[in-house]
């Protein structure tokens, strides 16, 4: 690792990251509150040293196309948008699942629905976590709560997309896109070379060599019996996923009374709600997903146990309390909490949700 410490924005961060990866394409539209990864690849100008393309697009339906093209000759290709833009990508987003092609997607989430608002939100929770397009395939759901996390989630999307050939996402709200923390960037890598990438994905599409047989990319299959064996691949890798790589942060959650879980921006919220808790004596925990597909559901039934109340911090109407709900197999009382309209709630807002839907409403 490269030790020097900068100070940048999360988008700026995503997109630093990704040249230093070894990308070899952006494409994409701007769109607030992530327009700076576009700016960001622009100012840097990475044709010129790494030899990566970046497209503006004339859209979000032409650049989640173009990722997919990229995608399906092995390439580390990647877009950004925010929610109404994630919303045009959807088609993409099934085509790629069911042509199980390696891509990396980010959504720097703001309000809605519809147009809505510039200012932040985690409303796209159940868009990104269960299938935003159609048919049944998931997607890799990362969710960074700092802008370090923006840095580094991007070599580890990459990383898990191509282990499985399946589309990665980082899910970010505007707060962590926007905000500017230090943080360390990784040493440069080369891009693959066309070899290396023959030998990484020798399925790809990246003409015929030494009397290979042909390679075909598509999501098309008329054939019933062979659709429904390629659906049962699909979930056979989601099963695997599962299994190996969720992740989930627990930070206090051994003795506490209660727990809150949130991620992104209000998991660093609710860990101050926790320290006040915490000096007025009040044992309070806290569960961060990581990866909100897979939901860490084992960990946070772990954490769950024995606890007189959970409360979900999110800046929606309650999505993932689904999954919490799940999760702990209503065994426990799960409220939630949160704002809407690009509103962020205070640590001391938690806290008085936290005291009136859980611990005073039980006395």
């Amino acid at each position: 690792m490269n030790d020097k410490v900068t100070l940048m924005k999360g988008n700026e961060a995503l997109a630093m990251a990704a040249i230093r990866y070894g990308a070899d394409g952006y494409f994409g539209y701007p769109i607030t509150p992530q327009s700076e990864v576009l700016e960001t690849l622009e100012q840097q100008q990475p044709w010129d040293t790494t030899g990566m393309v970046v497209v503006q697009a004339e859209s979000e339906v032409a650049a989640i196309n173009m990722v997919y093209a990229g995608a399906a000759c092995g390439k580390a290709v990647f877009t950004s948008t925010s929610s109404p833009g994630f919303s045009l990508m959807q088609e993409g987003m099934s085509y790629m699942a069911a042509s199980e092609v390696p891509a990396l997607v980010i959504n720097v989430m703001r309000g809605g629905p519809g147009l809505g608002t510039i200012h932040p939100s985690q409303a796209d929770y159940f868009q990104a976590c269960k299938g935003g397009g159609h048919g049944d395939y998931h997607a890799i759901v990362l969710a960074p709560s700092s802008v370090q996390e923006m840095c580094d989630f991007v070599g580890l999307a990459w990383d898990l997309a191509f282990k499985y050939r399946c589309v990665s996402m980082i899910l970010a709200d505007g707060v962590i896109g926007q905000m500017m923390e230090k943080v360390v960037l990784p040493k440069q890598r080369p891009r693959r070379t066309e070899d290396e990438i023959r030998r990484q994905c020798p399925w790809a599409v990246n003409g015929r060599k030494n009397g290979r047989k042909k390679n075909i990319i598509t999501s098309l299959e008329l054939d019933d019996d062979v659709m429904e064996a390629n659906n049962l691949r699909f979930q056979a890798t989601y099963r695997e996923i599962e299994k190996n790589e969720t992740r989930c942060e627990l930070i206090d959650a051994d003795d506490c009374d209660y727990l809150i879980v949130a991620f992104g921006s209000q998991a660093r919220i609710s860990l101050k709600t926790m320290e006040l808790a915490r000096a007025e004596g009040l044992k309070v925990g806290l569960a961060r997903p990581i990866t909100l597909w897979p939901f860490p559901a084992e960990q946070i039934k772990k954490a769950a146990k024995g606890v007189k109340g959970i409360l979900c911090v999110e800046l929606d109407a309650g999505q993932m309390i689904e999954d919490v709900k799940l999760a702990v197999e209503c065994n426990v009382p799960v409220e939630h909490y949160g704002r809407l309209g690009g509103n962020v709630p205070t640590p001391d807002e938690v806290l008085d949700a936290l005291k009136s839907k859980l611990i005073n409403d039980k006395k």
